[in-house]
């Protein structure tokens, strides 16, 4: 990648220490080029007994400039690749120049680094089938070695500090696995842990962190990769799974592939790093580039998402005059001479996100995006990940499927189309028949809303899986009914939509679906304007639903009060068939800077006065996606779990 391209983050890493010295977020020009006229430290090697593996072996240790017999260093092991000995990073890495460098400019604290041979057998050399299988579990056999033999050898031999706050350990590739294996399995033996471009050996961070929390004693963990490497999803899930737990980390992004060109600069920037004090808070800013939002299409490396949040665009529209980025907030775009234009965004809020490109006043979806029929017409979309995002995530767990059919509408009479989601095993067990939910989408939205930017299928698989919730059919139709606009809330919508739920929908669902059609096993819910739907819908027909889901909605006042008066009249007259019938009044807001939180209040205030039954919930996040799954997410473990 060009380096006219790499415009991630504008920061100073100023400030990320105690010490308040600059750090370069990529390796200057140089850096690994010999000074003549500055101290060098020494590489030496050394033989140490292996009882692990019943032999002598080899290493390499540097000493740093000025190295004092009489003073103690702290120490960092520093790990090979598959197809390397002791001698690899030595020979291709040059860490005796790169280190020497920055000792001469002052930015190192001075340490010992010994360089070993991860490949734990006695004939340890990188020769032959370098992937059979007893060279392969070499690498794993090296933990025992490294801890029972080398680190005691070197701690004998060398005036090095022995307490884990003085120890670190890095590596790249299959050495990268090492480093995170050992040291996230080890974490009362190192403080430090940099894993660079590592390798499949890497184990499933479940396996390696099963209490995640212990990482929290860690003083940096580093996770490092070029953008090209094939290798990036390794380091992707390990950073994953310590964002997912809210352990502080840093994941390095960088311009390259699987070479020491990239390992090159991860030593440049690790040794930095490590013994001293640090802003674990600046983490998230500590990257060149980032990862490519999972909205994107196949292969397209941007937009991206950086680990603060913000994200980076690219396009190429050399013909173009101006260029814009709207996600609410337009962003404008600069062009480089290769006709591409770029920006980096501020930090955006958790979870999913329209957007468009304004090309030249045009608005229009990025062809590097998946599009969703969302804001009235299909746009591009960027999901943003955060910690409390995993419950939406596909997991190794039985999947249901997404099945998109078309009925007959009675109302319309045309055909409709309507989004079903079958539960896992439905197909298999053919004699079982399963609860219903219905759920309806927002305004500007349709039928694909929950399938697509909701991820229902993946917040019901992962739900039945822990037994949280009941393995159930959700049947999501296409609310857009009647007049469109503000219209689309007014009676008249209302009850077409009342009657083609009642005449086609449920009775289509009911005919080719196996459901259960009694009133405890069939629930309602939606979304803002389908919120509204779902109140007039659901409280009219209480007879039919035994649970209503209402998710950031409320009548809209004053423009609706009519409506809202006609509907209070109803509960007022039937309050007590209201709450007799539906066990789950369910009502949920996405806090303060929901839009339409204010009319949620009135109606829940007029709800305590009519001696309706409710319960209420928040989540923050406003008139959001991310606020939908997660009611979503509360509402399904409510759901049929007195039904039969």
């Amino acid at each position: 990648m060009k380096n006219s391209i790499v415009f991630a983050i504008a920061f100073s890493l100023t400030g990320i220490f105690a010490s308040a010295q600059n750090f370069e977020k990529q390796a200057p020009v140089g850096f690994d080029q010999i000074k003549q006229n500055i101290p060098h430290g020494k590489i030496d090697s050394i033989q140490y007994p292996s009882k692990t593996v019943g032999t002598v072996r080899k290493a390499l240790v540097y000493t740093p400039p000025g190295f004092n017999k009489n003073k103690k260093y702290p120490v960092l092991y520093l790990l090979h690749g598959i197809g390397g000995d002791e001698k690899e990073w030595y020979k291709n890495g040059t860490p005796q120049i790169i280190l020497d460098n920055l000792y001469s400019e002052g930015k190192l604290i001075p340490m010992i680094v010994v360089l070993p041979n991860g490949r734990a057998m006695k004939d340890d050399r990188a020769t032959g089938n370098i992937m059979a299988k007893d060279k392969v579990e070499a690498f794993a056999t090296f933990e025992k070695d490294l801890l029972n033999d080398l680190i005691p050898f070197v701690e004998k031999k060398f005036p090095v500090k022995k307490d884990r706050e003085n120890r670190a350990i890095a590596g790249l590739s299959m050495g990268g696995g090492q480093t995170l294996n050992f040291g996230l399995g080890n974490i009362d033996k190192f403080a430090w842990v940099g894993g660079f471009s590592s390798a499949p050996n890497t184990k499933e961070p479940q396996v390696l962190l099963p209490d995640p929390q212990k990482a929290k004693e860690l003083k940096l963990i580093w996770i490092s990769c070029g953008d090209a490497d094939g290798l990036m999803p390794f380091s992707k899930r390990t950073s994953d799974y310590l964002r997912q737990n809210k352990i502080p980390h840093i994941l390095y992004i960088e311009p390259g592939g699987h070479d020491f060109k990239v390992w090159k600069n991860d030593l440049y920037i690790f040794s930095q790093l490590i013994f001293k004090s640090v802003d674990q808070s600046a983490f998230p800013n500590f990257t060149v580039l980032g990862i490519p939002a999972e909205s994107n299409i196949r292969n397209a490396q941007f937009p991206q998402i950086l680990s603060n949040g913000q994200a980076i665009f690219r396009v190429k529209a050399p013909e173009a005059q101006k260029v814009q980025i709207d996600l609410g907030k337009k962003y404008d775009l600069t062009k480089d001479q290769d006709g591409i234009w770029k920006t980096t965004t501020d930090s955006l809020s958790e979870g999913f996100h329209y957007y468009s490109l304004v090309i030249d006043n045009v608005a229009v979806a990025d062809p590097s995006s998946k599009t969703f029929y969302g804001m009235g017409r299909y746009a591009s979309g960027i999901e943003v990940p955060f910690a409390g995002d995993g419950y939406y995530a596909m997991k190794d767990v039985p999947h249901g499927e997404i099945r998109i059919q078309s009925f007959f509408s009675k109302v319309t009479n045309s055909w409709r189309r309507v989004f079903i989601y079958t539960p896992p095993g439905y197909d298999k067990n053919q004699n079982e028949k399963y609860p219903v939910l219905y759920i309806l989408h927002g305004g500007g939205e349709d039928e694909s809303g929950w399938a697509m930017q909701g991820k229902t299928n993946f917040i019901l698989d992962n739900l039945i899986a822990e037994g949280k919730a009941k393995p159930m059919i959700i049947v999501m139709p296409d609310v857009n009914i009647g007049p469109a606009g503000f219209g689309s809330f007014g009676a008249r919508n209302l009850q077409m939509f009342d009657k083609e739920l009642k005449e086609s929908v449920i009775p289509f669902t009911e005919s080719n679906f196996r459901v259960k059609k009694d009133a405890a096993n069939r629930a309602l819910a939606g979304l803002s304007m389908g919120g509204i739907y779902t109140l007039h819908t659901g409280v009219q027909n209480s007879d039919m639903f035994s649970s209503l889901g209402v998710f950031s909605s409320g009548w809209i006042l004053p423009s609706l009060q009519e409506v809202a008066d006609s509907e209070y009249k109803f509960m007022n007259d039937n309050k007590e068939k209201i709450n007799s019938n539906i066990k789950n009044f369910w009502i949920s807001m996405g806090g303060k800077e929901d839009i339409a939180y204010k009319n949620c209040q009135v109606m829940m205030k007029k709800l305590d006065e009519l001696g309706i039954k409710y319960s209420y919930s928040e989540y923050p996040g406003g008139h959001t996606w991310p606020v939908w799954r997660n009611n979503l997410y509360n509402f399904a473990q409510l759901l049929f779990k007195d039904s039969k």
